[in-house]
């Protein structure tokens, strides 16, 4: 689906212009950037200050430390008073918004204030708070862009993918409209202006806390089913909602209780889902694939991951540099286990 114009946006489709690779835009990038660790951007919980966002970072992305003694690296003091559902993206353009600069992205909601689920999902925000950053450690921000379309009861865990297509990035989030929650989208080149937001996914049942990692093949998105409390999966070649198709799993079709799905790659080659088990209050559960066409993952048993102190909530994992990965640590703290 091509940009349109809306929100600021002057041009009906964006210029072209070259990208360099992210995670979400190829893979001849990784020629040129050797990536030593993940960061790990996600909130806490329902409590004082647990609506903020914390960083944690990994070497191998399944043994995890918090970053700056457990306690939040950004706060929103704007809108709702709280970040929940953080997520994080490389900037896919080289020059002024180089490399070197990335995005935090969150939804504009604090549960602990009191107001409640239904007034989040029928009378809460419509915004979604931004931060940009060149070097993951001094941020600016957060600003509030409003995305969802009229009449939206919220704007829910936003999330962004590179789309070479339209050499723009993908914004998309669950909304709830006319008593249904759908995901809707839209493209921006800077989180400052945004095109007009369409629907981008809509099942039989209620939808949000959609994740899309690109691959060599095409687009794999993960998807929560809010009415069974599951994760579906859906593949395309491109970003084009109508040509999403189903990949059928027996592993998540039996994973109750679970929603924030993110993906990722591991240094072994293998692909790393990780989910989190709100229904039983345990946080996130890793599992691993070798094949993401297969749609089957296995379980890791406890013994194979350390997810650190803090039950961590829905949130986003970036693949990040020794350079990185040794900035955050200085910046933030980081516990000498983690640095060796």
């Amino acid at each position: 689906m091509k940009p349109v114009s809306g929100h600021g946006s002057k041009n009906a489709r964006p210029a072209r212009r070259r990208a360099a690779y992210t995670e979400y835009s190829g893979r001849e990038r990784e020629e040129h950037m050797s990536y030593k660790g993940y960061l790990f951007a996600h909130f806490i919980g329902e409590k004082k200050d647990g609506e903020q966002v914390y960083f944690s970072v990994s070497r191998d992305g399944l043994h995890w430390r918090e970053l700056n003694g457990g306690e939040p690296v950004l706060r929103s003091e704007i809108g709702e008073m709280g970040a929940r559902d953080p997520f994080l993206i490389r900037s896919p353009w080289e020059g002024k918004d180089g490399n070197g600069k990335f995005y935090l992205i969150a939804t504009d909601l604090r549960i602990e204030a009191g107001k409640g689920w239904e007034a989040a999902q029928y009378s809460g925000s419509r915004d979604i708070l931004v931060w940009e950053s060149q070097d993951l450690v001094s941020w600016r921000g957060p600003k509030a862009h409003t995305v969802g379309i009229p009449g939206a009861g919220c704007v829910w865990a936003p999330e962004a993918v590179y789309d070479e297509e339209q050499d723009a990035i993908l914004v998309f989030w669950a909304s709830m409209v006319d008593k249904k929650q759908r995901i809707y989208a839209s493209y921006t080149r800077d989180f400052k202006s945004f095109s007009q937001p369409f629907l981008f996914l809509e099942k039989e049942n209620h939808v949000i806390d959609s994740t899309i990692i690109r691959t060599e093949e095409g687009y794999y998105r993960y998807t929560k089913d809010e009415t069974v409390k599951t994760i579906c999966i859906d593949f395309s070649e491109n970003l084009h909602p109508e040509d999403f198709r189903e990949v059928k799993s027996e592993t998540l079709g039996r994973l109750y209780g679970v929603e924030g799905p993110e993906i990722f790659r591991l240094d072994q080659g293998q692909w790393c889902l990780i989910v989190d088990r709100f229904a039983a209050g345990k946080g996130y559960l890793p599992l691993v694939t070798d094949r993401l066409e297969s749609g089957e993952f296995r379980i890791l048993d406890d013994s194979e991951f350390d997810m650190g102190v803090s039950v961590k909530r829905h949130g986003g994992v970036i693949p990040i540099t020794a350079e990185e990965y040794d900035r955050l640590c200085a910046a933030f703290g980081c516990s000498q286990e983690q640095k060796a």
